[in-house]
Parts: structure tokens; C-alpha cells; sequence
């Protein structure tokens, strides 16, 4: 009844996928360009990543009752990676001025 259809899955899965790759690409990119302040963004982005982990396994078991607490968990990591991402970006935005001040 609950069982979402193959093209949902790709959906799901997929998002999974990019959202890890963001992350390394961030993460590249702060070793790269030498603006490592911009790792807390890969950091930020980590609950939204577990986040969506947690949809997908409640999914994967068919939304059994006996993990609904997944689904709780799920919620509450999105508050929290939306909060991470916020203040990264706050941290990014800070250490780029500070770094246009210093020259």
C-alpha cells in the first residue's frame, strides 16, 4: 500500500547522491581555492544528507509503525540542517569580508 513506485525511488535516491556530491564539491573546492572557511559549508550540509537517509530507509521497510521515530528523527534534522546551512553561509559571508578587508 505504502510501497513508492520506481520512478519516486530514482527520485529518492538520486537527491541522496547529488546531495553527497555537493558536499564533496564544496569541499574540493575549499582545498582547492584555499578558502577552507568554506568547509563548514560541506559540515552544514551533513544533517539535510543523514535527513534524507532517514526518508528513504523508513521507505525502504515499507513505513512500518515501529519506525516512526525515523520519521521524527527525519523532521528534526532538516530544522537542524537548515540552521547548520544558515549559519555557514553567515560563516562564509563573515571570513570572505574579512578576507577583502585584509588586502
Amino acid at each position: 500500500m505504502n510501497v513508492l513506485s520506481i520512478p519516486t525511488w530514482m527520485v529518492h535516491v538520486s537527491s541522496v547522491v547529488e546531495w553527497t556530491v555537493a558536499i564533496l564539491f564544496v569541499w574540493t573546492y575549499a582545498q582547492v581555492s584555499a578558502k577552507l572557511y568554506w568547509r563548514s559549508l560541506s559540515w552544514g550540509m551533513l544533517p539535510g544528507l543523514v535527513s534524507a537517509m532517514c526518508a528513504c530507509t523508513w521507505h525502504f521497510f515499507d513505513n512500518p509503525a515501529s519506525l516512526d521515530w525515523l520519521v521524527t528523527l527525519q523532521a528534526s534534522l532538516t530544522v537542524i540542517g537548515n540552521c547548520t546551512l544558515c549559519l555557514a553561509g553567515l560563516w562564509i559571508f563573515r571570513s570572505s569580508a574579512c578576507q577583502k578587508t585584509d588586502h
